[in-house]
């Protein structure tokens, strides 16, 4: 093995940090560049990481099918691995926790089209490893979902949601779902052809964050509703506002993210604590303030 990796979106949340992580492990690292013959990149790599999206969720049901191709035949002809981040999406609006033998039952246009999109690396026979995740936190601030809508006006002393407060949702670090990856990477020979492999991550309401950012800071918050109506208003003329509406369910919803399976495979494997976390949310918002009243986290959180 040559510990070679191709990431295709490559500038993205996934491909910057998965970039990092298979860097830090020894592998070499080969960025695609749009526009160019991905099989051809895909030369004499072991892995390729499918990091690429369309941007403000633009016109998933064609340019979905259209990716997932193109990571197929590059898999295909060059006998390589692909790792996808998978979402929630693929389970619809029943609460509980998910877990790979969760039925699959979409709500949604998008979560049809991410079911369909596994079901297709599943039946071409590539080496497909998905590590499937909550909300993304970046300590990039990379219009990740914490710092874009949750901590959007921290600055002003307000957490903003969408949803009821009192909702859990699996949270993922990605310098931590990344360092997963490249763990599940280097063992890929041992896996099945075929794995879907949830990726727990911290499990929080909103309730709760404002908790680990008052325990963090020493100052209260508040919490503030997101304003639905805009989007409402917007959806004529603006895709991106009719796309939030439609996984709007999401955040009403009390789910998390099994970490059963990903224990027994990397029994090792140490996510960051969720308070150097949420430490690294609020940095990457101009807020380094430490905790100076608290000893423990526990001290002073209840779930």
């Amino acid at each position: 093995m040559t510990k070679t990796v191709l990431i295709t979106g490559a500038s993205g949340k996934i491909g910057t940090h998965a970039a990092r992580a298979f860097g830090r492990a020894g592998w070499t690292i080969k960025r695609f560049q749009r526009g160019t013959n991905m099989t051809r990149a895909a030369q004499d790599v072991d892995v390729i990481v499918n990091g690429m999206n369309p941007a403000n969720y633009h016109n998933w049901a064609q340019v979905i099918p259209e990716i997932t191709e193109a990571h197929i035949e590059a898999a295909k002809v060059n006998d390589a691995t692909v790792l996808i981040p998978g979402n929630v999406y693929n389970f619809g609006n029943t609460p509980g926790v998910f877990d790979e033998n969760t039925p699959q039952r979409a709500c949604s246009r998008k979560g049809d089209i991410r079911i369909d999109m596994e079901a297709r690396y599943a039946e071409s026979g590539v080496r497909t490893l998905i590590l499937r995740a909550g909300n993304f936190i970046d300590p990039d601030a990379n219009s990740d979902v914490m710092s874009t809508l949750h901590l959007s006006r921290i600055n002003s002393g307000k957490i903003l949601t969408p949803g009821a407060t009192n909702v859990r949702q699996p949270w993922c670090f990605l310098p931590d779902w990344a360092e997963a990856a490249v763990q599940l990477c280097d063992r890929r020979t041992d896996l099945a052809a075929f794995e879907d492999i949830p990726f727990k991550g911290h499990t929080f309401s909103v309730d709760m964050l404002s908790q680990y950012v008052t325990a963090i800071t020493g100052n209260s918050v508040r919490v503030s509703s997101f304003p639905w109506w805009v989007m409402r208003l917007a959806s004529p003329f603006w895709g991106l506002a009719r796309e939030m509406q439609e996984m709007r369910y999401l955040w009403n919803l009390d789910h998390a993210l099994s970490d059963a399976k990903l224990a027994r495979l990397l029994p090792d494997f140490e996510p960051t604590p969720i308070e150097d976390v949420i430490r690294s949310a609020l940095g990457a918002k101009g807020i380094k303030k430490p905790a100076t009243v608290i000893t423990t986290f526990s001290d002073r959180l209840t779930s």
